[in-house]
C-alpha cells in the first residue's frame, strides 16, 4: 500500500508578507502527489500575485473578484465541498479572529464557515500579536472546533527592525508534513512503536571513535510514518544531523551500550519495534581518558563485542509484540538475513544493500527485501525511504492485527 500524497487541498493565502511563500507551498504539495486549488484574499495579492499562485497550483485562483459567478455559483461553497483539507497559509491575526467569530467577510473565512471538512492554519504575525490573549483565545476556540495549527516558528521577522521572534510562518516543507499527517488513515492509533535510527560511536579516546556513515534517514522516516498513522512513537537515535521529528518522543544516545539501555527501558511499553539503527558490532576494550598522541609504527587496538540489542529484544519479546530488524549485506544477503531472522526471533527482517546505486548510506532512497519467518520475500524496488517505511508499517499493521485476533480467539 503506497502512502504517497493523496487528497484534495485548498491552499488559501491570507494577507501577510508570508504570502510570498504560498506559491512554493502549492508546488511542494503537487510534488508530494496532492491535487490542489488556490485561493487568496485581496490583501494577500498585495504580497504575491495571482499569476504566481495560478502557475504553482496549475489552475485558476479563487479570488474575491470571482467569489460569485454570473450564473449564481458561490465559490466558497464549491471550495468547501471539494476539499479534503483547507490550508490557510499565511493565517493572520485578523483572519483567525474573523474565523473564530464565525464571520464570513472574505472568501477564506466564508469557505471555513461553509463547512470545510478540515482546516489547518499556518499563522504568521508579529510575536506580540501572536501572544496577545485575544489571538490565543481565538486559537483555542478554533482548536475546540477541530481545527489544527502548524507553527508559528521562531525566526527572522519581516518587519524592519523587528529582528527574530515567534511569529514566522512554518516553511512549506513543514506544512506539507502536517498535511500528510492529517490526511493519512490512522490505522496504528492506540499502538506504541519504538524505532531506532542512525549510527553509534565507540570511542578510542575523547576524540576518536569507530562508527559508520549511517545518516539515520531510514529510521526517521519510519518514526514519522508511524506518527502519521496514529501511533505513539519513541525514536532512539544515534548521532545524526537530522532535526527531531515533531510529535515524536526522541531519545538521543551515542554509544551502543546507551542505545541498549534505552531500548530495554522502553521495550515493554512497545507494541512494535523497528530496529533501523546501524549499531557498531565492536568497541575498543578500553577508552583512554585523554587524547592519545600519534605514535610511529603499528598501533594495535583490542576490540570487544558491543551488546546485541536485537538478540536481547528477541529473547524478551512477549506474546503480541512485533519485532522488525534490518540486515545490511553485500553478499549472500538472503541466506544471512534469514539466519538472523530465526536466531533473533524476529517477525520480519528488511534486507538492504548499501553498495547498490542510489540506496547507499545517506541516500533519500532505499531498496529492501522484506523476509518473514515463512520465507516469503517482498521486494520493494527502489523508492523513497518514506515509502519503504510505509511498506514495513503495512506489514507491522497486519502482524499486530493477526496477533490480536489470535489472542482474542484463545
Amino acid at each position: 500500500m503506497s502512502r504517497s500524497g493523496s487528497g484534495r487541498i485548498v491552499v488559501a493565502a491570507g494577507g501577510g508578507v508570508a504570502a510570498l511563500k504560498t506559491p512554493f507551498l502549492l508546488r511542494r504539495l503537487r510534488e508530494a502527489g496532492y491535487e490542489v486549488r488556490a485561493a487568496a484574499s485581496e490583501r494577500a495579492l498585495r504580497f504575491t500575485t495571482e499569476t504566481a499562485l495560478a502557475v504553482a497550483a496549475g489552475g485558476p485562483v479563487g479570488t474575491e473578484a470571482r467569489w460569485f459567478a454570473p450564473e449564481g455559483g458561490a465559490l466558497h461553497l464549491e471550495l468547501a465541498r471539494w476539499a479534503d483539507l483547507m490550508v490557510v497559509a499565511p493565517a493572520t491575526a485578523a483572519g483567525l479572529a474573523r474565523a473564530a467569530a464565525g464571520l464570513a467577510e472574505d472568501l477564506i473565512t466564508a469557505t471555513v464557515l461553509a463547512g470545510a471538512r478540515r482546516v489547518l492554519w499556518a499563522p504568521a504575525m508579529n510575536p506580540e500579536m501572536w501572544h496577545h490573549p485575544a489571538t490565543q483565545a481565538n486559537v483555542e476556540r478554533l482548536r475546540a472546533w477541530g481545527h489544527a495549527f502548524v507553527g508559528p516558528e521562531h525566526g527572522a521577522l519581516a518587519a524592519v527592525g523587528e529582528g527574530e521572534g515567534l511569529g514566522r510562518m512554518s516553511e512549506p516543507e513543514t506544512i506539507v508534513e502536517h498535511v500528510r499527517h492529517h490526511l493519512t488513515p490512522k490505522d496504528l492509533e492506540g499502538y506504541t512503536v519504538l524505532v531506532t535510527a542512525g549510527p553509534t560511536r565507540e570511542y578510542f579516546d575523547p576524540v576518536r571513535f569507530i562508527s559508520n556513515p549511517s545518516s539515520g534517514k531510514m529510521g526517521y522516516a519510519a518514526a514519522e510514518a508511524a506518527r502519521d498513522r496514529g501511533a505513539r512513537v519513541v525514536l532512539v537515535s544515534g548521532p545524526t544531523h537530522l532535526p527531531d521529528p515533531w510529535g515524536v518522543e526522541v531519545v538521543r544516545v551515542e554509544r551502543a551500550q546507551e542505545m541498549y539501555e534505552a531500548m530495554l527501558t522502553r521495550f515493554d511499553e512497545a507494541d512494535a519495534v523497528v530496529m533501523a539503527a546501524a549499531v557498531a558490532d565492536w568497541r575498543p576494550a578500553e577508552t583512554a581518558p585523554e587524547k592519545t598522541p600519534k605514535q610511529a609504527g603499528v598501533n594495535t587496538v583490542e576490540l570487544v563485542p558491543t551488546p546485541d540489542i536485537l538478540a536481547e529484544l528477541g529473547r524478551r519479546k512477549k506474546t503480541g509484540q512485533v519485532l522488525v530488524g534490518f540486515a545490511m549485506e553485500t553478499q549472500q544477503g538472503r541466506e544471512r538475513a534469514r539466519a538472523k531472522l530465526d536466531k533473533k526471533r524476529l517477525d520480519l527482517i528488511a534486507l538492504n544493500f548499501p553498495t547498490r546505486a542510489q540506496s547507499a548510506f545517506g541516500s533519500e532512497f532505499n531498496e529492501v527485501e522484506l523476509i518473514d519467518p515463512s520465507g516469503h520475500v517482498e521486494v520493494t524496488g527502489l523508492r523513497s525511504k518514506r515509502d519503504v517505511a510505509d511498506r514495513i508499517l503495512d506489514r507491522i499493521h497486519d502482524l499486530l492485527a493477526r496477533k490480536e485476533a489470535e489472542r482474542n480467539a484463545q
